[in-house]
């Protein structure tokens, strides 16, 4: 069974990819899934004014499990197994070392993201994941999701 990462960051964007990744499924495709969330690092500010790293590492990893909590949803409601994994750091390292310390086989990541990573994955992010990455990156460009979704509700209608 294909163990696959499926980076979010909590925008309708980066759901592209659990959509892609549900539809590999649904295809026959035997596979978990592990969700990755990459919250920015403590700003010298937020380090200054908390004295307290174990704390603002907690509001990391509960700011992660929240951003993802759209992405379970749909997995729960497929039935699909997956488990989930929040880091904090650069976008592309840290996934890259998710991948790694998951055991991962594939990857499948929005071509686009959202907030303060907006900028940072409208493209450069998936190119330096896909680059730096130890197995295959599936980069999804919502059109096409778009256009998958649009495609098994005509095809639901029909039967």
């Amino acid at each position: 069974m294909l163990k696959i990462l499926v980076a979010v960051d909590g925008s309708e964007l980066s759901l592209d990819g659990v959509h892609h990744a549900l539809a590999l499924v649904r295809q026959g495709l035997q596979a978990t899934m592990v969700l990755a969330n990459v919250q920015e690092p403590a700003t010298l500010y937020e380090l200054v004014t908390t004295r307290d790293p174990d704390l603002i590492a907690a509001a990391s990893l509960e700011a992660g499990e929240h951003l993802m909590a759209p992405a379970r949803a749909l997995l729960e409601a497929a039935g699909i197994s997956y488990e989930t994994d929040v880091g904090v750091g650069d976008v592309a390292h840290t996934l890259v070392d998710m991948i790694e310390r998951s055991g991962c086989d594939m990857v499948v990541i929005g071509a686009k993201g959202q907030g303060a990573l907006s900028s940072a994955l409208l493209g450069s992010v998936s190119q330096e994941v896909a680059h730096a990455s130890p197995v295959p990156v599936t980069i999804v460009k919502h059109a096409e999701v778009l256009e998958s979704v649009e495609g098994d509700v005509a095809e639901d209608a029909e039967a």
